[in-house]
């Protein structure tokens, strides 16, 4: 299997999505916060790229069972039903409604892998889940949402964690560019923790925030057995 890792999505040349499964992660938060709310019920994700394109395509959907949920500078965008939380989406409350989602990183990387054959969403919480889906696959792109177009830390060390477990479960070698080595790498040293996400640069921008209960969440491994996939600018569960 090919698994090439891409630590930003600029990194990414659009013609090389066309015939590969591309997982995109953003561990804090929108991937984690994605994986939460399927769990708990909503039935699709739409990810938009700015608060105006997400406020008009909640009307047209239908505001009675379309929530608007997302985050600027990482809090609750003004007007919004819900923020970028992975808290946010533990609520019955979710169940049967779709979720229209802006946030800073993760919702345009999701929507720059639109042109894949597969895309799913990947976050510690649902690690294992993601990593058994693309066992078979002969080409696979991890896509790091990345920081405000920077390295994020967390992101690889969950590439890592995700090309670990692939490897795991495989029957395989597994084919790495270098990014893909140096995930790697990173995984076989770090384990997954609170702390850990605490030392992050994101983390720590959380943390700033009041919001630093939510690492807690982002640092679940294995919380939910759930592989979102985006297809047609939505995101649902796979079915088993």
């Amino acid at each position: 299997m090919k698994i090439d890792v891409h630590f930003t999505p600029a990194e990414i040349e659009p013609a090389v999505l066309a015939e590969a499964t591309v997982v995109v992660i953003d561990v804090v938060r929108a991937t984690t916060s994605i994986v939460e709310g399927l769990a708990n019920g909503l039935r699709a994700v739409f990810p938009t790229s700015s608060t105006e394109e997400a406020v008009k395509l909640a009307a047209s959907l239908g505001r009675e069972d379309t929530l608007l949920g997302g985050e600027r500078k990482g809090l609750m965008i003004e007007g919004f039903d819900l923020g970028n939380s992975p808290a946010d989406y533990v609520d019955e409350a979710l169940d049967g409604k779709r979720l229209v989602m802006t946030t800073t990183n993760g919702t345009p990387a999701l929507r720059r892998a639109d042109e894949a054959a597969r895309v799913l969403v990947c976050a510690f919480t649902n690690l294992t889940a993601v990593a058994r889906s693309v066992t078979d696959d002969t080409h696979v792109v991890v896509q790091c949402a990345g920081r405000d177009g920077r390295f994020s830390f967390e992101d690889a060390v969950c590439a890592g964690h995700l090309l670990l477990k692939i490897r795991e479960l495989g029957n395989g070698t597994l084919d790495l560019n270098d990014p893909g080595r140096a995930a790697c790498a990173l995984a076989e040293r770090i384990e997954v923790s609170t702390d850990f996400l605490r030392g992050t640069a994101a983390g720590l921008a959380i943390e700033e925030i009041g919001l630093g209960d939510d690492l807690i969440l982002c640092a679940d491994v294995d919380r939910h057995d759930i592989v979102p996939h985006l297809e047609d600018g939505s995101i649902t569960v796979i079915a088993d």
